[in-house]
């Protein structure tokens, strides 16, 4: 049995109401602390801590999820500003214990009130997400995701009795 498998699939979470407004102030105080640093000499210390934080809070309003399932082994990784990336999770396909769609009714025996859930997904209505539930150490953990028809497969091929449709 040929278990050579890559599937890759990026989804783009999609943007807060605060988005554009947050940029539109971020910018004005920057130029704000630019003529601060023109006119005062502690102004470009301000200028400097604005333009920092202005940098990082502009990567965290851009936010991509990428899914890879290579070889029976899962992982999520979260790109900020399509610069910055940062692993969310890893599961091998024996870690993995269920992956169907969210609302379905097969989630409710692997539930628990403790249970950390983590949503990797786009937060679109329109989509269903699915759920993956994965066990690390002695706790389940619930991750919202909105795989492909490819990615599903590839899962499906590896761990048949670990989908549900």
């Amino acid at each position: 049995m040929n278990q050579d498998m890559y599937v890759e699939w990026l989804v783009k979470r999609k943007e807060p109401a605060y988005a554009w407004p947050a940029r539109i102030g971020l910018a004005i105080l920057c130029l704000i602390s630019l003529f601060f640093a023109l006119m005062v000499v502690w102004g470009i210390l301000l200028l400097a801590a604005v333009g920092a934080g202005t940098f990082f809070l502009w990567q965290m309003l851009s936010v991509e999820y990428e899914y890879l399932y290579v070889d029976g082994s899962f992982s999520i990784d979260k790109i900020l500003g399509k610069s910055r990336r940062k692993k969310v999770m890893e599961c091998s396909k024996d870690e993995l214990i269920m992956v169907a769609p969210a609302d379905s009714f097969v989630l409710k025996d692997y539930e628990t009130k403790d249970m950390k859930v983590c949503d990797c997904s786009s937060g679109r209505k329109e989509v269903k997400p699915h759920a993956l539930i994965y066990q690390q150490g002695g706790r389940h953990i619930k991750v919202l995701i909105e795989p492909n028809d490819k990615l599903l497969q590839a899962i499906r091929h590896t761990s048949p009795r670990k989908i549900v449709r």
